[in-house]
């Protein structure tokens, strides 16, 4: 529901704040006074249009915003439109729309610039305004198939065949490819063969890459590591002509700290540091030794290792960049291979399943239209019986249900007709406003207060159906009196206890079933006209109602008073209901 509504700069609204609660708002005052200006404010923070003109005299910019808090159903209607923007919040919601006198204007959801059909997007979610700035959801021809089934209460079934929908989507998108594939398929056999045949004969191994490039160093470096191989070991246990290896050497250190712990036990420790080196570089000349009878020199070896490595090397380019990637290739090849050799089998396999799943399809598509057909009917004479209360006696209410035949269909009843995600049928709401001029689709009625008690009935009957939140109605008293100005009091009061619903008018027997009642004012201030809004209660409804029963008089005010009163008692009776 719309909780919070500020204008700053609009027209003559210089800055206003409103609150509004749940249940009928309604918003009564002078012509001229600003009430249909609020709307056009509301419609354009839902993502109406708008211009420079809007903006107030003397002011660059106007800036309208509108705090909505969000039941459960407008969370989940929302949340894919906001969840894919970063924009989701949960409960609460903010709008706001800048229009600059130069420059473009600036759209915001939840404080963050959007486009405007975005912002327009989430606004159709959040309200509709019925009136001279219409912001109709009824007039959605490919709302009315989704408005009838929620009326029709067919969820379960709906599910079902929406299910079977999917599988039968998924299994053409099977045979699509299948089909595809097989055009191929003779050629795809031959290339699918040889690349598993030239990848397989690679015989290809974890980590023998590496191996391979490490040994390939060895071979082509063997010279330089056969020198400084033998340089090594001939310093360490081999000597020169003028000196004595390393490992003498240390030996006689070593007898000579095993003496001098002897005669000082204090530095027994220090003469094992020196035997345990003495050890170390023997064992490091022992596997030098051994290190160096196995350096090959061997250019041969060197040449197949570049073979191998080329080998390697070409079919990782030619299968995705590394051997993991090769091995998955291989596999999916594998996979794709067995695939092809039984393309015929799989596509009789697939086509099988579709012709099964068409007939689950007929089945639900045939009994989806036959309860959409007694919701119409129902549809249809609660409507018309909401017409006759509102004096549009001549007018008459049509859903229009109609199939269209395609080969390629299901089978129902005998026909062959096409069929999408949610059934067999196209849904379109027809009106008749009077005799003889023929049904026609609602965006072609007049507009005005016609179309504003049109959409009332609509409403009315379709209130759980629908799950707008916040309904807006303007002008919807237009040429009725105060007879049926109660009656329509009285389906806005009922219309309330589903949705929030906010209404401009002038009929006093209209506004007294109000459980908000603001009053709109214009006043003079500082030579600039000024749009004033107070909530009324009390003593102060009374004598607005009495003021627009005729003029402000105590019988006026009694009037008035018996008014409220009578409200009182049917809102109670209505209640009990």
């Amino acid at each position: 529901m719309l909780s919070e509504l500020r204008i700053q700069d609009f027209a003559i609204i210089e800055d206003l704040q409103l609150q509004f609660k749940p249940g009928l708002t309604v918003f009564t005052g002078e012509t001229g006074a600003g009430k249909s200006i609020i709307l056009d404010a509301l419609s354009a923070v839902l993502g109406g249009r708008v211009d420079a003109n809007d903006i107030r005299r003397e002011s660059d910019k106007a800036i309208i915003e509108a705090t909505f808090l969000l039941d459960e159903p407008t969370q989940a209607a929302l949340k894919p439109l906001l969840e894919a923007e970063g924009l989701f919040e949960g409960g609460q919601l903010t709008l706001a729309r800048e229009i600059r006198a130069a420059g473009r204007n600036v759209a915001r959801v939840n404080g963050r610039s959007v486009n405007l059909t975005l912002q327009a997007e989430v606004g159709a979610l959040l309200a509709d305004i019925h009136g001279q700035s219409e912001h109709l959801s009824l007039l959605r021809v490919q709302y009315h198939l989704e408005l009838l089934d929620r009326f029709a209460h067919h969820d379960a079934l709906l599910a079902q065949y929406r299910a079977a929908y999917r599988q039968w989507s998924a299994l053409q998108e099977e045979l699509e490819d299948l089909r595809k594939t097989q055009q191929f398929a003779r050629e795809r056999t031959d290339m699918l063969t040889y690349q598993i045949q030239e990848i397989e004969s690679a015989h290809l191994k974890a980590g023998e890459e590496e191996d391979l490039r490490q040994e390939r160093t060895r071979l082509a470096n063997a010279e330089t590591l056969y020198e400084l191989s033998q340089q090594a070991l001939a310093l360490l246990d081999e000597g020169g002509t003028d000196s004595l290896p390393v490992t003498d050497l240390l030996g006689q250190a070593v007898q000579s700290l095993a003496e001098l712990s002897r005669i000082d036990p204090q530095m027994a420790s220090l003469n094992e540091r020196a035997e345990l080196t003495l050890n170390t570089l023997a064992d490091i000349a022992y596997e030098l030794r051994s290190y160096l009878e196995s350096i090959e020199f061997n250019p041969k070896r060197l040449d197949q290792i570049e073979d191998r490595l080329n080998t390697i090397g070409f079919l990782k380019r030619k299968y995705g960049g590394s051997l993991e990637a090769v091995k998955d290739y291989l596999e999916k090849s594998k996979v794709e291979l067995t695939k092809v050799e039984n393309i015929d089998e799989q596509i009789l396999q697939v086509e099988q399943k579709i012709v099964q799943i068409k007939q689950e399809l007929a089945n639900y598509a045939a009994q989806l239209s036959r309860e959409r057909i007694e919701a119409a009917e129902k549809l249809t004479t609660g409507i018309e019986q909401q017409l006759d209360k509102l004096q549009m006696t001549k007018a008459h209410f049509q859903v229009d249900i109609r199939q269209q035949p395609d080969p390629n269909g299901l089978m129902v009843d005998g026909k062959t007709l096409a069929f999408e995600a949610n059934g067999i049928d196209k849904v379109e709401f027809l009106i008749e406003t009077n005799v003889g001029e023929g049904f026609k689709p609602l965006v072609k009625i007049a507009s005005g207060g016609e179309t504003s008690r049109l959409m009332l009935a609509l409403k009315s009957v379709l209130a759980g159906a629908d799950q707008i939140p916040t309904l807006i109605f303007d002008e919807i008293d237009q040429g009725i009196g105060g007879r049926v100005g109660m009656t329509v009091g009285e389906m806005l009061w009922h219309l309330a206890r589903e949705h929030q619903v906010m209404c401009v008018t002038h009929l006093p027997q209209l506004a007294a079933f109000g459980d908000q009642h603001l009053h709109v004012s214009k006043q003079e201030q500082g030579g600039r006209t000024t749009t004033h809004v107070q909530e009324l209660r009390g003593d102060e409804r009374v004598k607005e109602l009495a003021a627009m029963l005729g003029s402000l008089s105590e019988s006026t005010k009694q009037s008035a008073e018996e008014l409220l009163l009578r409200v009182l008692k049917m809102s109670r009776t209505l209640k009990n209901e």
